[in-house]
């Protein structure tokens, strides 16, 4: 039988109605919002803004922001189509399997474990490296270096063993995903609201210590010079090339990875009260908003501090650094930043954990992975052995694992999912163009290969390491499905179809 079996929408129609063995209906208009701003607002923010400004655009970072918008906004009005159309869990997966066959459906499927499970791991790296500024802050001690690294790293003769802080809250935060999804979107709509209220002010307060001269010339010149970075090692922006448009170029896949969370939104579609309204109005509104404070913010901080500060004393931690030696008299505010940080990586940890539990449970469901990822609480109705399965997966690499190297692998995996997801859009305005659509992408035959150019320009940009892990992923997941999956598919064995299905020949392509 073909591998490129389809999954009828009318099959994925009628699985998504309610029931008391389906996931809870429980999210509003509000609650997919704040989910996607509490996904994205997090490490991009507070991290890859200097790092972009400081090595490749200078203060026009916020073009960089706005080029990498652009690339997300293609790919998120198609995700807002197919989340209208198709509203039931399980994000690219869902589409692709609709749209280009279980094949490609899995390959997408595994590949998420990439932007959703590692991306968690990565952002609580992040958090245990806050966590220990703001005890240090605050109390004036630190947790011992080889308590709060992986094994791969080490620092003055000191190896880590285990990162312990990163593995603690991505446990708290299992917890909390067994008790509910309601309860998760309310404490995640507390996080979002105190981190929006923190970069407000940093934008508002910022404002008057802006000095024009951080922003003369507005892209980094050819004739920038040589800056000399902690590590020793001398940075010259002319042989790197990391100047003028170039530059800007790289900054904006760089800062992409500030953008990475938005598809979570399309994770909880069987989770929303009114799909085919609620979830484009989540994932469009939450982009807006936040590409609105990232240029905001980056055009702040760059006019407080000069772009090549970022690279040299204030490359770690670095809104607080400017804000420290930048804002006189703002002190206070440098240590609202930090617990800021911590709890924006928290949500944005929240988010990937239930995005992740999400796509496997529905993938599950369709027999290609063990029921127990898709086995629900009797009393809570959330996947919780699937919860506890990937705690044990993601602490493994937050804790055991550099996140320079898990942080890489995030961003291949999202890239791969926007361009399938561009790709099928434009397969099924064509394959079935009389399919009911509450939201459609304008300009499809435009939005569509332009969505997808722009996500495989980025993906040729990867360095050769990040290819050879991802095709490593790949494999371990081609022997999975061929294993297992293929086997147990319930498209194969004609075990999906809703009521309105044709007969199981339909499936085949």
């Amino acid at each position: 039988m073909s591998l490129f079996i389809k999954k009828s929408i009318q099959s994925l129609l009628a699985a998504s109605a309610e029931s008391d063995k389906s996931l809870k209906r429980t999210l509003g208009p509000t609650a997919l919002v704040a989910l996607g701003i509490g996904a994205i607002i997090g490490a991009g923010l507070f991290v890859r803004t200097a790092a972009a400004a400081g090595g490749n655009a200078g203060p026009a970072v916020t073009i960089s922001f706005i080029i990498a918008a652009i690339g997300c906004a293609l790919a998120g009005l198609c995700y807002a189509e197919f989340a209208s159309m198709i509203p039931i869990a399980g994000s690219a997966y869902t589409y692709s399997y609709a749209t280009m066959g279980e094949f490609i459906a899995w390959i997408i499927g595994w590949d998420l474990v990439l932007e959703y499970a590692l991306g968690a791991a990565t952002v609580a790296i992040g958090w245990s490296q806050y966590l220990n500024d703001l005890l240090n802050t605050f109390f004036g001690f630190t947790i011992p270096y080889e308590w709060s690294h992986s094994p791969f790293q080490s620092a003055d003769g000191v190896h880590g063993i285990v990162n312990l802080p990163a593995i603690l809250i991505i446990f708290l935060l299992t917890m909390l995903l067994i008790r509910g999804t309601a309860e998760s979107a309310a404490v995640n709509n507390v996080i979002v609201f105190v981190k929006v209220a923190i970069v407000l002010l940093i934008i508002g307060f910022g404002w008057q210590f802006i000095n024009p001269l951080n922003h003369t010339p507005y892209m980094i010149p050819e004739n920038a010079g040589t800056v000399k970075l902690n590590t020793g090692v001398l940075h010259d922006y002319a042989a790197t090339g990391n100047h003028g448009w170039f530059g800007v170029l790289r900054g904006a896949s760089i800062v992409f990875f500030a953008f990475i969370g938005f598809d979570a939104v399309s994770t909880a579609a069987q989770e929303a009260k009114n799909p085919q309204k609620d979830m484009p109005l989540g994932i469009l509104i939450s982009l807006v908003i936040c590409t609105a404070l990232y240029i905001l913010f980056s055009h702040v901080l760059t006019g407080i501090s000069s772009y090549k500060e970022f690279l040299t004393q204030g490359s770690e931690a670095s809104v607080s650094y400017a804000i420290r030696h930048h804002m006189p008299g703002f002190e206070w505010l440098a240590k609202l930043v930090t617990v800021a940080i911590l709890a924006g990586f928290s949500s944005v940890i929240l988010v990937m954990l239930m995005g992740q539990t999400r796509v496997f449970y529905t993938m599950s469901t369709d027999g290609l992975v063990p029921p127990i990822f898709s086995k629900l609480h009797p009393k809570h109705r959330t996947p919780y052995k699937s919860q506890w399965l990937f705690f044990v997966f993601v602490s493994v690499f937050a804790g055991f694992v550099p996140d320079s190297i898990v942080g890489d692998m995030v961003s291949i995996g999202t890239l791969f999912a926007f361009v399938l997801v561009c790709l099928g859009i434009f397969i099924l305005r064509r394959t079935d163009p009389d399919i009911n659509r509450p939201f459609k992408t304008p300009l499809y035959y435009i939005v569509c290969p332009l969505g997808a150019l722009v996500c495989l320009g980025m993906i040729a940009s990867e360095g050769w390491e990040n290819w050879a892990r991802l095709i490593v992923w790949l494999m371990i997941g081609f022997i999975i499905y061929f294993g297992y999956g293929i086997k147990h598919s319930k498209v194969r064995q004609g075990q999906d179809k809703g009521p309105l299905d044709p007969p199981n020949p339909k499936y085949v392509d």
